[in-house]
């Protein structure tokens, strides 16, 4: 469906179900979701989307922001690189000693590589745990979509960019991926299950869609 708010065109999905409220939801992507009760009518949910026009508009604008191509990075001693949430100087991440701008760039992607690695199969633990679950596999990898993956043979993937996010957003990335597990949609009972492990997930969601275009290389 699609709705005008403020002469600008807004697109969203409508799921209908058996709960008796309306509410409105936009993923880190910006893609918006109506879940309404059977019986709602269109110019139910278009007042609904009305109503929350102004919210809904700011987030589009952050989501918006959040794609810009973020600055050219320099690489060499004093360039700037996000670790764990917080800006480090190259020099403070890998050895910057009479190397070219091809190298430096290479080692820090190693050195990201292996500090994603060694930062997940550390977490890991204590939230597998908690969920009563066990990855069969687990694999650092790069992605330019996805901040993490869990196939259907218990297979997980972690982007090698979470490095630089902080460790509570790492966290919620990896309870995300083991709630797959055993629920493999994104259905009710499978934000419930990350819900109760982590409740307020929704800003982790929020800080990559804000920050994710602003981690890279």
């Amino acid at each position: 469906m699609k709705v005008n708010i403020e002469n600008t065109p807004v697109e969203f999905n409508v799921q209908y179900g058996n709960g008796k409220k309306l509410s409105i939801h936009m993923d880190s992507s910006g893609f918006i979701t109506v879940k309404a009760p059977k019986d709602a009518t269109k110019e139910m949910i278009i007042s609904a989307m009305e109503s929350k026009g102004k919210w809904i508009l700011e987030k589009i604008q952050e989501n918006k922001k959040a794609r810009e191509l973020p600055k050219s990075k320099e690489y060499d001693a004093q360039g700037k690189f996000l670790y764990l949430g917080n800006e480090r100087l190259l020099h403070e991440l890998i050895d910057c000693s009479e190397l070219n701008e091809e190298i430096l760039k290479r080692n820090l992607k190693k050195f990201y590589m292996t500090e994603c690695k060694t930062i997940i199969e550390k977490r890991i633990k204590i939230y597998q745990k908690q969920l009563k679950v066990k990855p069969k596999v687990i694999e650092i990898v790069e992605s330019r979509v996805k901040w993490g993956s869990c196939s259907s043979d218990r297979k997980l993937t972690f982007n090698y960019r979470l490095a630089m996010a902080p460790i509570e957003v790492i966290d919620y990335v990896i309870i995300h991926e083991l709630c797959h597990i055993t629920h493999m949609n994104h259905d009710r009972s499978f934000w419930r299950r990350v819900g109760s492990i982590m409740p307020d997930y929704k800003e982790k969601e929020e800080y990559l869609a804000k920050h994710g275009y602003s981690m890279t290389l």
